[in-house]
């Protein structure tokens, strides 16, 4: 598979290193997250063993990399997601299929302790509206990794959408870029939403039931450069926003 992203070999190493010691770490840390999400904070995916089914036989269609692309309401979106698709021994013994996350640098890794836990649970922090240079770093990475069979798991939004609604407007647009320069990279757009979830908040509330839906496509396009990678953006955008109707219309008859 050809690796788009031109890392340096010292930066492919670091990526290398990081990811068996989280291979490692992850006997403790993926069974230490899922008890805190089931048993301290009382969540639950509804109908989460048919969702993972319906998972796995997505992933046994093709064997290419994927890019996971969910909407974003909670601070601990992206370890719902993990849990929700994987459950927890799954993801230790196929750590592969265990997303690279993409936390931001002010609320998960500010200090020393927090930099080494994103370190060890398979994170490379971002720094939002940072320098065009250090984003197009972290992009390289994640390419490399998708590149490499891993899989990746970017909000389509960026940050928590301050509506409760996927926001078509704040579609980050390197996740188009990643889409577009991996060969073969498919797009799992993954919508969760907690049943007393109204808008956006730091953590969903204690006890809360989740609905996931999800919806794997490769997207197309006859651009090039930039306009290819915002037609991927936006491909993966208006999924999103379909599936969010979805779950508000079913919301809607229940009521």
């Amino acid at each position: 598979m050809t690796d788009p992203s031109g890392l340096t070999r010292r930066e492919r190493l670091a990526l290398f290193l990081q990811r068996e010691v989280s291979r490692l770490a992850s006997w403790f840390w993926i069974p230490a997250s899922a008890f805190t999400m089931r048993y301290l904070l009382g969540y639950r995916i509804r109908n989460a063993s048919r969702l993972r089914r319906r998972f796995r036989a997505m992933l046994r269609e093709s064997d290419g990399p994927v890019l996971i692309c969910a909407n974003h309401l909670t601070m601990v979106d992206s370890a719902l997601v993990a849990w929700a698709l994987g459950g927890t021994w799954w993801s230790v013994f196929n750590f592969r299929w265990v997303p690279w996350n993409l936390p931001e640098t002010r609320n998960f890794a500010s200090g020393g302790i927090s930099q080494l836990a994103v370190w060890l649970t398979k994170c490379i922090p971002i720094r939002r509206g940072g320098r065009r240079q250090d984003v197009s770093t972290i992009i390289r990475r994640v390419q490399h990794l998708l590149s490499r069979g891993e899989t990746a798991l970017i909000f389509a939004e960026g940050g928590r959408s301050r509506t409760g609604r996927v926001q078509t407007d704040s579609i980050a647009h390197g996740m188009g870029r990643i889409a577009s320069s991996v060969a073969g990279c498919r797009a799992l757009c993954v919508y969760l939403r907690g049943d007393r979830q109204s808008s956006w908040s730091a953590l969903p509330v204690i006890g809360d039931s989740f609905y996931v839906d999800i919806d794997m496509f490769q997207p197309t396009s006859e651009r090039s450069g930039m306009r290819r990678s915002r037609d991927f953006a936006r491909q993966i955008a208006e999924r999103l926003v379909s599936m969010e109707e979805k779950y508000f219309a079913r919301r809607q008859r229940r009521s």
